[in-house]
């Protein structure tokens, strides 16, 4: 095996919006900005990737200054709201909204834009299908097409890379599936956001896409699911959004993957990651959050992620 980089991996740890119940650019039911920006820094998170575009301030002067005087660095942006990439029709929208993610992005020292393809085939709310859940073979074509030319896009006009993350209820979120969007895209412009949790929730093994893609893991989204909300996912036909509402994405080490295989298995990559929290609760009570983000920092770094607090240094 052709490892990416010589030695032992260096695993930045962080965290995001998502893992204060923050979805949406703008809801009632989220934390607000400043108080997520504050419990971040109190947990003792030094890295932050940015959530829904518009959530927190998009000035990249502001935004630095938030970041900066609470301790705080970034480790990426996010962009979500626009799925469809398997759908020419949709790539000027896509283009334009991913553009403004990765100029802030760059603007704010990041190297990395997280692609995630939401909303998907499904509604979260009602478990309604918006569309068919498999792609066409063309359908197929004129997604991977559009992620390479994404990819190339803000690489060469912002430095930073595309990371695409499968998600549930959404074109590529099996182990199968995840496994051809990395054969058919092109590894100069497209690597893989390997987000534990979803994979889990569809029963994919992230050890082994790990191994068997050593050279596409560009960033990480470390999370576990319950198996018991899985399955009643699973027969009942719930949509993902339902199945987090009833806590299927749930704190380490409660759930599954195993973190320490997966660890066990960035490490041998030999490169530095950012492995970033990202655990669903939507919607979650105001208080919630910072002490499960406190329990799962502890639990994290004593399995290898990340080093003590404030000792991390800089980009990975």
């Amino acid at each position: 095996m052709n490892l990416t980089g010589p030695g032992p991996a260096r695993l930045a740890l962080g965290t995001c919006p998502d893992s204060w119940g923050v979805w949406f650019a703008d809801d009632p039911q989220q934390t607000p900005w400043e108080r997520f920006l504050d419990e971040v820094a109190e947990v003792g998170y030094e890295w932050l990737e940015l959530g829904p575009y518009g959530y927190l301030p998009t000035d990249p002067v502001r935004l630095a200054a938030e970041i900066s005087r609470r301790g705080l660095k970034v480790a990426g942006g996010t962009m979500h709201g626009h799925s469809g990439l398997h759908r020419a029709s949709d790539w000027p929208a896509i283009v334009s909204a991913t553009r403004r993610v990765a100029e802030l992005t760059a603007a704010v020292g990041a190297g990395h834009v997280v692609f995630v393809p939401v909303p998907g085939y499904r509604d979260d709310t009602t478990g309604a299908y918006t569309e068919p859940a498999e792609l066409t073979r063309d359908e197929w074509r004129t997604l991977t097409r559009a992620a390479d030319e994404l990819g190339r896009v803000i690489l060469e006009e912002y430095g930073v890379r595309l990371q695409f993350h499968p998600h549930a209820d959404s074109h590529v979120e099996t182990q199968q599936q995840t496994e051809r969007f990395l054969d058919e895209t092109d590894p100069r412009y497209v690597s893989l956001c390997l987000d534990t949790g979803h994979l889990a929730y569809r029963h994919a093994d992230s050890a082994a896409i790990i191994r068997g893609y050593p050279g596409r893991i560009g960033y990480v989204h470390i999370k576990q699911m319950d198996p018991a909300i899985v399955e009643i996912a699973d027969r009942d036909g719930l949509a993902f959004g339902q199945a987090v509402a009833m806590g299927a994405s749930c704190e380490p080490p409660r759930g599954e993957p195993d973190i320490e295989s997966v660890t066990a298995a960035l490490r041998e990559l030999g490169t530095d990651l950012f492995v970033v929290v990202e655990q669903d609760m939507y919607p979650v009570d105001f208080d919630r959050p910072k002490p499960i983000a406190q329990r799962t920092s502890r639990y994290l770094r004593s399995v290898g992620i990340g080093r003590p607090a404030g000792t991390e240094g800089g980009q990975p």
